[in-house]
């Protein structure tokens, strides 16, 4: 999944002669916490409701300006970057969005972690009807590819797969699938000695 297929399109933008004010207003306006700061039509700097409540008290408001505390030289995304490669940065630099740059510096959206959040919910297919089976596959070569088979055997469509590793270095896959009825499936895995040990229907 791109960025550019989950980012934010419509963007509220601010000068950076605007006030400090101008910006907490556009903000409250928007339900926003990330304004790209914009001259000429170049992105010249990034702003964010932690940066401006750094600079809340009365005597700074009045005296300064938007270009005074924004960011600027903020970390920004391609949008032919992926998803995962976004929740990364984000995740690294500890930050709750990222402007998204084209190769020519074009800012063309933002994307928010609220924004990820909803990618990884699509690509997880958690608000599908759907069913679970977590499975420690066998001991043996091609064990996972050999799982994926038994499953598409019943005509089941696989949703989404996961993996964790639990003591002693065992590998769970969580796989969801679309509504079945498991059993069969259950009883073929387990006859080729793969270990399911947890079913949600």
């Amino acid at each position: 999944m791109k960025v550019k297929n989950w980012m934010v399109k419509e963007l509220v933008t601010i000068s950076p002669e605007s006030s400090i004010e101008e910006a907490i207003q556009l903000m409250k306006v928007h339900a926003i916490r990330h304004l790209p700061v914009v001259k000429e039509g170049q992105m010249v700097g990034f702003i964010t409701e932690s940066d401006i409540r750094q600079f809340l008290f009365p005597a700074m408001v009045s005296k300064m300006n938007i270009g005074d505390v924004m960011i600027k030289d903020p970390i920004t995304i391609s949008p032919d970057d992926s998803v995962e490669e976004a929740a990364r940065i984000i995740y690294r630099h500890k930050i709750g969005g990222l402007p998204v740059v084209t190769n020519e510096g074009n800012l063309v959206g933002i994307i928010t972690v609220t924004d990820l959040l909803a990618a990884f919910v699509e690509l997880m297919g958690l608000l599908r009807q759907s069913s679970r089976i977590d499975v420690i596959p066998a001991t043996k070569e091609g064990s996972f590819e050999e799982i994926v088979q038994i499953i598409r055997s019943f005509g089941v469509e696989i949703i989404s797969i996961g993996m964790d590793t639990q003591p002693p270095f065992e590998k769970v896959h969580y796989i969801r699938l679309e509504t079945c009825d498991l059993r069969p499936i259950v009883s073929a895995l387990e006859e080729a000695g793969h270990r399911v040990i947890s079913v949600l229907e």
